[in-house]
């Protein structure tokens, strides 16, 4: 249905620019009647009649399903019936203009269309009499839940809060982390019809220009419908769309923003998702968890070492198993061969096609543990797959070892701390295991090596993905297979140091 939307043959061609370039449109003759043409057939937008001053006409115009219906009665309605006496409409504005109205930030305009989107936005619109010019009033109030703790990026040591829907919301928990001026924003509106904020976060004099340049533009020439996360944002500016590997990070941390802000990186935010996307990225950068800033460096190194080594087992197990039996039998102690031969003796299928059966069926349950009902999806997902391997076991459908190969295999996967990561590779394993069914180990080393190669020409907006080991930068080789000392670890990487025109790092 999405797909559909921005794809419509309806599509214009919005500009993501905040501001209007150009001088202003010609004012409306008659702002009520043109604010009631665009609007209509809205049921929750409202037209409240009020008599200002000395009788002034007024009308006041919100949406009252994003509107703040209290502040609008006890800041503008109030207020305005108990004005002083005014000579005119124009006094009136011109009083409301220079802010008599202290509780709220009011703005006086001539552009209807410029009134419309506020409206949208939430403002009330202030018609006075017959005037051209009418008054804004920032009163937006949507409905929000509040800031809880993270789902999909927990830790047991450290902040436990998240981010929300709410932008302003995310942005305040953000300035709690980072309370310096080099902290900037900036400010986007992205989408025909929904209008999205997209703000751009970024640490002045710690972030490279060049990459903060790359992402406003791509971010400028954005052209859709609509925009409703920010992963629509996050294949925009997405380096390299061909690889399976991701070139940008998500996160749902503030404390995780706020620590690749000081390294130099650069943070896009969605109104009304709660995650954040942060480029450029590395590798390695993916390969990190929180926790492992909250923890002792020995424990945090530890963590590190058993991540990577399962990290390679969920990868490597399953097509190293299928080529070992398939092709090298002599490599397996002659105990273990007996014994994978006889659980294997009636089984009418190949290994290959044993472990491509029990993937997919791993990989079903596991995205059905996704969409069942949170109460009983982990308790379907565990107990299926406990009976589904039971009872092929039992038919003769795949052998005992190909169950364990696969079990270890599955749950090794969990141990990637992103997501976007452990989906690559869990991509790429099936290519794997097909190299490892049709031509043995030579085929996997084959297929290591042509992904090894790939990985190498990756580039997150001109950092090298493997750094620092392809580059070879000893500098940052401590915080990639160790985690340092906080008394070693001060200072940010070379990856995201700002470069000169000659490439080298300013850093």
């Amino acid at each position: 249905m999405f797909r559909w939307l921005l794809r419509s043959k309806y599509r214009s061609k919005p500009s993501s620019r905040p501001a209007r370039v150009g001088p202003p449109p010609p004012p409306v003759a008659d702002p009520l009647s043109y604010i009631r043409q665009e609007l209509k057939g809205s049921m929750d937008v409202k037209f409240r009649h009020i008599a200002a001053g000395s009788g002034i006409p007024c009308t006041m115009v919100y949406i009252e399903s994003i509107i703040d219906g209290q502040a609008l009665q006890e800041y503008v309605i109030t207020p305005l019936i108990e004005w002083p006496s005014a000579a005119s409409s124009q006094e009136l504005l011109s009083s409301l203009g220079a802010q008599a109205l202290p509780t709220l930030q009011t703005r006086l305009t001539t552009d209807m269309g410029q009134a419309v989107n506020a409206l949208l936005k939430g403002a009330g619109v202030l018609i006075v009499d017959k005037e051209h010019t009418v008054c804004l009033f920032p009163l937006t109030s949507y409905s929000q839940r509040a800031v809880t703790e993270s789902q999909n990026e927990m830790v047991i040591v450290g902040p436990q809060e998240a981010f929300v829907e709410n932008l302003n919301t995310n942005l305040s928990l953000l300035r709690h982390k980072v309370k310096h001026p080099s902290f900037k924003t900036l400010e986007y509106m992205i989408g025909t019809y929904t209008q999205t904020r997209t703000c751009v976060f970024y640490m002045e004099g710690l972030c490279d220009p060049q990459v903060l340049k790359e992402v406003t533009n791509k971010l400028e020439q954005i052209r859709m419908d609509g925009v409703l996360g920010v992963s629509y944002i996050g294949e925009h500016l997405d380096t390299c769309p061909k690889s399976p590997f991701p070139t940008a990070q998500y996160t749902e941390r503030p404390d995780t923003l706020a620590a690749s802000l000081l390294e130099g990186r650069i943070g896009v935010m969605v109104e009304g998702t709660p995650q954040t996307l942060i480029v450029p990225v590395t590798f390695f950068s993916l390969m990190q968890s929180p926790e492992d800033y909250f923890q002792g460096s020995l424990a945090a190194t530890w963590i590190r070492w058993v991540r990577f080594f399962f990290v390679v087992v969920s990868f490597l197990l399953p097509s190293i198993y299928i080529a070992i039996t398939t092709f090298h039998p002599e490599m397996i102690p002659s105990n273990l061969l007996v014994t994978i031969s006889a659980a294997r003796e009636s089984i009418p299928f190949p290994a290959l096609a044993e472990v491509i059966i029990m993937e997919l069926t791993f990989e079903a349950l596991r995205e059905a543990g996704i969409r069942i009902p949170r109460p009983l999806g982990q308790t379907v997902s565990i107990i299926g797959a406990i009976v589904i391997g039971q009872a092929a076991v039992q038919a003769g459908i795949v052998s005992a070892p190909t169950v364990i190969v696969v079990s270890i295999t599955g749950i090794a996967s969990f141990i990637i701390p992103h997501f976007e990561l452990g989906l690559a590779f869990r991509l790429l394993r099936f290519p794997l295991l097909l190299l490892g069914g049709t031509i043995g180990l030579l085929g996997i080393i084959t297929g290591l090596c042509i992904m090894f190669f790939h990985l190498v020409t990756v580039h997150s907006f001109g950092v090298p993905y493997m750094h620092p080991l392809a580059p070879l930068v000893f500098k940052d080789w401590k915080d990639v297979f160790i985690r340092a000392r906080w008394t070693n670890l001060q200072g940010k990487p070379d990856a995201f140091a700002p470069r000169r025109k000659d490439g080298q790092d300013t850093a």
